[in-house]
């Protein structure tokens, strides 16, 4: 392995590494949601707006049927699981990882017995029959914070000058007699702000008296930070104690629910001392009134840019999943921020098939065009082998397995090897049926730290444990590597039972 970071959420049968920002899409299945309300009330458009979400990138797709917007009419379990069962069932069948966005322990129940993975419950597991929801399955839990956040004026004030008369400094004060100082509730104010008040001078007196309020534009963040910081640890210690394991549990401190605008950016600001609870930290910013207010946006359903400019502050300050509407424009902009901004070099490994014309001219070309990928770099090749036809192909295939460094998101990474495959002049027919000639195929079977289910891309591969032309070619890139991917997740089938079985050996592709 070649990466330090190995923080993982682990959800149901899931372990979703953090190396890098997660995107969770949102797919409200309502009619009343307040920036999408109706979209996909439609069972067959919501899942259809699913898959769509997966093969834009999302990592994990948040199931909702109640809104939870400002003046929200509440919904019976039962309405809640009439709307959302199916779309769970099929996204789940379709291998997603699934979060149902609920506050009800029948539905998260019955939603995690169809297959969803984590509970995403916007009351924060307050009620004794969510936690025990929660223990009673191997789901991740979202505990979120809803609600006030502090009893105080929306505005912080400093009195600078609460006992008038008070000498800040006498020319003939005592050497040994401490020196009177200005009263003020905020310890941390230095001699040069304080230099900014208005200052009276009395000749007379030869002293010097400050006078006048200090305002802030935003709250005090210490009783915000307290309330919120202390309920998310409060209701986290509820669900270990009941069972949860920590690596299950992620916080979300609920921007938008009972709070000002003002106070979303202030919590927002103290993303780090969160992230120092220990627990993973959830963007859920996605839209909201606050974003609105920082970015002049005025309609929700138009600040998706101003959502992922306050999610990149998130993340910087250490947050590593985020909840977003458009997932195509998150995945687009924090792929691009996070590659350039934190280096993250991961292994890779790439099946190549010609059974076209010069099969080893071709399987050394893709290899050159591989290596040449901004940010990748081909570390090993293995020898190419002809197999026998598999999938539907009527002739022989040459086949090799290429290992990788690269940097890029595999999304990022799949378009690249697409390229590469126009390049080599790869055809496909529309009304061809199955897998048909190719000067070249470029499949992205495994790569470090990812799993991922879509029509454009999953990984790991789903025939990669049946491929004898993949399984074999590996064994001169690495020792044993059905042991290997059997530790990565990947269910090996006997050679015996294999597709594709390797018929000779054709030797060193020579690429360089």
């Amino acid at each position: 392995m070649l990466r330090d970071n190995t923080a993982l959420w682990r959800c149901g049968s899931h372990e979703l590494s953090l190396c890098r920002p997660r995107i969770m899409g949102v797919l409200n299945v309502t009619p009343d949601s307040f920036s999408d309300g109706g979209a996909y009330v439609d069972t067959d458009a919501a899942i259809a707006r699913g898959l769509q979400m997966l093969d834009e990138g999302a990592d994990i797709i948040d199931v909702g049927g109640e809104s939870t917007r400002p003046g929200f009419t509440a919904v019976s379990p039962e309405e809640e699981a009439a709307r959302i069962v199916p779309v769970v069932r099929a996204l789940v069948a379709a291998g997603a990882i699934v979060s149902v966005d609920t506050r009800h322990a029948e539905v998260a129940r019955m939603c995690v017995r169809l297959g969803a993975s984590i509970i995403n419950d916007v009351t924060g597991f307050t009620d004794p029959a969510m936690v025990q929801a929660a223990a009673d399955s191997n789901a991740g839990v979202v505990v979120m914070h809803a609600g006030k956040v502090a009893e105080h004026a929306p505005r912080q004030t400093v009195v600078l000058d609460s006992a008038p008369g008070a000498k800040v400094a006498s020319n003939n004060a005592s050497k040994n007699t401490p020196e009177p100082q200005a009263e003020s509730t905020d310890k941390s104010l230095s001699l040069d702000s304080l230099m900014q008040q208005s200052v009276i001078v009395d000749t007379n007196a030869a002293t010097v008296r400050l006078s006048g309020n200090r305002r802030f534009a935003t709250p005090d963040s210490a009783p915000i930070m307290r309330n919120v910081m202390g309920f998310l640890g409060d209701q986290a210690r509820t669900l270990v104690r009941a069972g949860v394991d920590r690596s299950r549990i992620v916080i979300d401190p609920g921007p938008g629910f009972g709070k000002f605008a003002d106070e979303d950016v202030v919590i927002q600001r103290a993303t780090a001392k969160m992230v120092s609870m220990g627990y993973p930290v959830l963007c859920a910013v996605s839209r909201k009134r606050f974003v609105g207010a920082v970015s002049g946006v005025t309609q929700a359903s138009k600040r998706d840019a101003a959502t992922v400019g306050v999610v990149i502050a998130a993340l910087e300050a250490g947050a590593r999943i985020v909840r977003v509407h458009d997932v195509a424009t998150a995945y687009q902009t924090l792929t691009s921020y996070w590659t350039v901004a934190h280096p993250d070099e991961r292994r890779a490994f790439v099946a190549l098939g010609s059974n076209v014309g010069d099969r080893m001219g071709y399987l050394a070309k893709a290899c050159s065009l591989i290596n040449a990928i901004p940010l990748t770099c081909v570390v090993n090749v293995s020898h190419a082998y002809e197999t026998e036809p598999a999938y539907g192909i009527a002739t022989p295939v040459a086949n090799a397995v290429v290992e990788i460094k690269t940097e890029l998101a595999p999304l990022v990474l799949l378009e690249q090897l697409l390229e590469v495959e126009n390049q080599l002049h790869r055809q496909r027919p529309a009304d061809q049926e199955g897998h048909g000639p190719r000067t070249i195929d470029c499949d992205l079977v495994w790569m470090e730290g990812e799993v991922h289910v879509g029509k454009r891309l999953c990984l790991p591969h789903p025939g990669l444990g049946e491929r004898d032309y993949v399984l074999t070619p590996m064994e001169d890139i690495m020792h044993d590597p059905d042991r290997f991917f059997t530790h990565a997740g990947v269910t090996i089938l006997p050679q015996e039972q294999r597709v594709g079985l390797v018929r000779e050996d054709l030797g060193v592709i020579e690429w360089c």
